[in-house]
C-alpha cells in the first residue's frame, strides 16, 4: 500500500479536477466532489463512485430543490491498487474522469470503448 495523508491525496484529487477543461467544468451543474477513506463494504475494491441524475437524463422536474450529484473518491482502496505516489496521482486522474464521464450522461460500456475503463 502506497502511503499518502489524506491531505495528500486531496491534494491530488484538487489537481485532477483542476485538469479539467474550463469549458467542461463549467456545464458541470449541481455537483460536490468528495474523498472518503473506504467505499461501500459490499464493493472494497471501488476507486470512485458517481450518485446522481446525469445531465443527458435531467428534465424540468430535476431543478426544484434536488440535491447535489456526489463524486467520490476513496482513499484507501486506491492507495492499495497503486505501486507508488505518481501512480496513485495518475489513477486519481482517470478515476475522476471517469466518475465525471459518468455526470455527463456516459456510461461504463462507453467508457471502456474510449480507453477510460
Amino acid at each position: 500500500m502506497v502511503e499518502m495523508t489524506r491531505a495528500e491525496f486531496e491534494d491530488a484529487v484538487r489537481d485532477a479536477l483542476d485538469e479539467i477543461p474550463a469549458e467542461l467544468a463549467a456545464m458541470m451543474d449541481n455537483v460536490v466532489v468528495l474523498v472518503e477513506d473506504s467505499p461501500p463494504a459490499d464493493e472494497p475494491d471501488l476507486l470512485g463512485l458517481y450518485e446522481g441524475t446525469p445531465l443527458t437524463e435531467r428534465g424540468d422536474f430535476w431543478a426544484s430543490g434536488s440535491l447535489p450529484d456526489r463524486i467520490t473518491i476513496f482513499r484507501l482502496p486506491t492507495l492499495d491498487f497503486c505501486e507508488d505516489r505518481d501512480d496513485v496521482v495518475e489513477e486519481v486522474a482517470v478515476t475522476v474522469v471517469h466518475e465525471i464521464a459518468h455526470h455527463f450522461g456516459i456510461d461504463d460500456e462507453r467508457l471502456h470503448a474510449l480507453g477510460w475503463g
